[in-house]
């Protein structure tokens, strides 16, 4: 098994650039709260970024539970009782090994930091004037740590502190102020003490927005398997909300500190009771990893940017029996898209304990009670839609004999935030009013479409290119004399005449393929 590549000097150091100005442009991600100057890593998404969200999250769905009798989904809150996290480790272990530079003051994840021989002498370059810019040159040696600050080169660093990545937050009528305050009046404590009744006092009305999504589905495994009458194997699956306090967030919004989760929970036979001719649990587990990677090729990312990943062992966690990362080759290098773990049985074994409620199976084949083994295929709406973006990105040379390129973004059309936009060839002659009734049609069947009437035509097919819109529909001349309208395709800029009565038919077709 190979453990991640290092990270690679990006072959187009210019594309991140050029997608996040068009995304804000086109209304695709706009930067949160930017009229006070922005917080770091929040996003928000404009309107057609709403809609190419809604639509990886709606292909995720069909692909995973409206088109399967296998798989059910649910909404669970995102806020659950804390001893949830407790059961499941992230109060105790779900942190982030935290390192600074003395130097410079960058500030981020030990593990993510470049390597480097303990006890070598480095030399590197710190900024002593902020105004000027002047930098001095200094030498220092390696510590035990073997890395060095990635925004300087300085060796000089802190020891590792572990950061819990948790958002806590309190619920109830009572101000955890006044609880502390209350505490802490007429005391006079060390600074050991001191935390301690800090931390007991926000304990009592302690929540946690949720880190992930899965755990409500080992939660609710009993109450859904019960409710729909459901047989292993079977899945629950869910889509939402979940929170990260991440000392690093990088790369527009492929890592960010509020983003939505696309998970399931696939619960299957353990060895010892599964029967005769069904898959077993490592059958299942590379059925999903392969599953997982097609449907991305499957709607556009070029295959050659996609591989299955297995992790190395001493990358696994203690309860696991395997683990495949879907990875991308994203400007930057190879990285993350989605995750599909074989977790054993440790989940539901651990909220038994901790809960003291069974959360086992009864198998009538079998005669026994078990806890099925779980396949977690976990990938992430927010980090999709990006690949997609960045996938589909594309700059054209100027054709033969003209001095004009264009950018596109050649989305499949399923994803495409607009699917049609209408045109009228002019404003005059009754262009524009069969133009909107053309509009009207295709909203009435539920495929987005505009209108468009501002600039010259060609202007109008380059703005649409680059909002990844796959079909334009031109009212022109002979529309009024035989009823026929031109429409033209994204990628290729083919254009046939077809009837306007057969519009609609024609985009759901290509839209089916």
């Amino acid at each position: 098994m190979s453990k991640p590549d290092k990270k690679k000097p990006s072959a187009e150091p210019e594309i991140m650039e050029k997608l996040v100005a068009l995304s804000k442009q086109r209304g695709f991600v706009f930067q949160s709260s930017e009229i006070y100057g922005g917080l770091k890593s929040c996003y928000d998404y404009g309107p057609l970024g709403t809609e190419l969200k809604r639509n990886v999250k709606a292909e995720w769905w069909r692909a995973m539970v409206t088109t399967r009798e296998d798989i059910v989904g649910i909404d669970a809150s995102i806020i659950m009782h804390p001893n949830v996290w407790r059961a499941s480790g992230h109060l105790a272990t779900f942190s982030d090994p935290m390192v600074d530079c003395k130097d410079c003051k960058e500030r981020g994840r030990s593990d993510k930091w470049p390597k480097a021989e303990k006890g070598a002498e480095v030399e590197y370059k710190v900024v002593v004037d902020h105004q000027s810019g002047k930098k001095e040159t200094r030498k220092g040696a390696v510590g035990d740590l073997a890395i060095v600050c990635p925004n300087c080169g300085s060796p000089n660093l802190s020891d590792i502190r572990r950061f819990n990545l948790m958002f806590r937050t309190s619920l109830g009528s009572i101000d955890p102020l006044e609880t502390i305050s209350r505490r802490l009046e007429g005391k006079a404590l060390s600074g050991e003490e001191l935390r301690k009744v800090l931390a007991d006092a926000i304990d009592e009305t302690a929540v946690y927005l949720r880190p992930e999504t899965a755990q409500a589905m080992f939660t609710n495994f009993l109450n859904v398997q019960q409710a729909m009458r459901m047989k292993i194997p079977f899945g629950i699956a869910q889509q939402g909300k979940s929170f990260r306090n991440e000392i690093t967030v990088e790369h527009f919004t492929f890592r960010s500190c509020e983003f939505e989760q696309m998970e399931m929970e696939f619960f299957c036979h353990p060895p010892e009771f599964k029967p005769e001719g069904e898959k077993s649990d490592m059958e299942w587990f590379e059925y999903w990893s392969n599953a997982r990677l097609a449907w991305y090729s499957n709607l556009g990312i070029r295959k050659e940017k996609l591989r299955l990943r297995p992790h190395a062992a001493d990358e696994l966690s203690h309860y696991a029996k395997g683990c495949n990362d879907v990875e991308y080759d994203y400007p930057w290098g190879w990285g993350e898209l989605e995750g599909i773990a074989h977790r054993s049985d440790y989940d539901l074994k651990q909220h038994e304990k901790h809960s003291g409620k069974k959360l086992t199976y009864f198998d009538p084949q079998a005669n026994k009670h078990y806890h099925p083994y779980v396949i977690e295929p976990a990938a992430g709406a927010d980090r999709a839609a990006l690949a997609f973006l960045i996938d589909a990105y594309t700059e054209e040379p100027p054709p033969p004999g003209t001095n004009e390129g264009r950018t596109v973004l050649k989305l499949h059309p399923r994803l495409s935030p607009i699917k049609v936009a209408v045109f009228p060839l002019v404003k005059k002659e009754g262009m524009p009013e069969s133009a909107r009734k053309i509009v009207g049609e295709f909203s009435k069947s539920g495929i987005k479409a505009v209108y468009d009437e501002k600039d010259a035509i060609g202007r109008r097919y380059r703005r649409q290119d680059e909002c990844g819109t796959p079909y334009c529909i031109t009212v022109d001349g002979q529309t009024a004399q035989d009823g026929s309208v031109t429409i033209r395709e994204r990628d290729s800029m083919k254009q046939d005449r077809i009837q306007v009565a057969d519009a609609v038919k024609v985009v759901q077709n290509r839209l089916a393929e």
